[in-house]
């Protein structure tokens, strides 16, 4: 069986110690569970159904306008894949385009 992109000098990695067994490999950290957006600290900017939301957050140390879908699991509701989150200067720009897009949904 191969090995494919595999080193085979891992398998015999040792701990540095005269007994030269194999380290244990510390498990990798564990990600953080996904918390309720109710409990997130989350603005809720409007509820645009009763499955989709507005909200403005923090994510990775930049505010975003979060539009997204929400599923219910166990009695909570959590953020699905489905949704955009757009950073404050995307969002300027798609505010300052808001009177185009009138026009043309009004033209459609």
């Amino acid at each position: 069986m191969s090995q494919k992109g595999k080193r085979k000098d891992d398998a015999y990695a040792s701990d540095g110690g005269s007994d030269g067994q194999a380290e244990a490999a510390a498990p990798p950290p564990r990600k953080a569970a996904r918390q309720d957006s109710d409990d997130s600290g989350d603005i809720v900017a409007c509820e645009l159904s009763r499955n989709r939301r507005v909200t403005v957050r923090s994510w990775h140390g930049q505010v975003v306008v979060d539009v997204r879908e929400f599923y219910v699991k166990d009695g909570k509701s959590l953020p699905g894949k489905k949704g955009i989150s757009l950073p404050i200067d995307q969002w300027n720009k798609l505010v300052k385009y808001m009177p185009e897009i009138d026009k043309a949904l009004a033209d459609a």
